[in-house]
């Protein structure tokens, strides 16, 4: 990593994410009945659920309204979930204010055109690999992995490297069984 990217990261108390292309592969799946289906990584939840434990807030930001959004957050222990959002800055601005979070502590994963305004904004923007032309060259960071394939959590990974907190959880784990 970079030492750029190390000192936007070590800033970071605000994780916010689109969901299909970013925490899905941008996939949706409809039944015959219409329920609508997503396919979520359990290693980005995982992920997810690492950087919460270090008091990282973790927000849910997408264009779409679907109750299988809801569930996975429930399922995360996320709390703040905005669906619908037609205008994701105005969206960012209120999470700033609610959460009293400057733009600079904030970071940003996003897949699309809709995505650069934010992927500007934020003190640390993220495009997953296989994004938008426009998202990449917006953000300040591409991923390896795909959306809906690891790239939550290769940033969730990288904020907590950036932190010191990497080696504490690996050693966690290294010692457990």
């Amino acid at each position: 990593m970079n030492k750029e990217i190390q000192k936007k990261l070590q800033k970071i108390t605000c994780l916010i994410l689109d969901v299909d292309g970013v925490l899905t592969d941008g996939g949706i799946i409809i039944d015959d009945s219409g329920q609508e289906l997503k396919k979520f990584d359990v290693r980005d939840g995982h992920g997810l659920k690492l950087v919460m434990r270090y008091d990282i807030l973790v927000v849910i930001l997408t264009g779409r309204q679907s109750r299988v959004v809801s569930h996975r957050a429930k399922e995360l222990g996320i709390t703040a979930v905005y669906q619908k959002a037609t205008n994701k800055m105005k969206i960012l601005a209120e999470i700033m204010e609610k959460y009293h979070r400057d733009a600079e502590a904030i970071a940003y994963i996003g897949d699309d055109i809709v995505d650069v305004p934010v992927l500007r904004s934020v003190g640390f923007g993220a495009a997953v690999a296989d994004a938008s032309v426009h998202a990449k060259e917006a953000a300040c960071y591409v991923t390896d992995s795909p959306g809906g394939k690891g790239a939550v959590r290769e940033v969730c990974e990288m904020i907590l490297q950036a932190q010191g907190r990497w080696d504490e959880i690996v050693k966690k784990y290294s010692l457990v069984g």
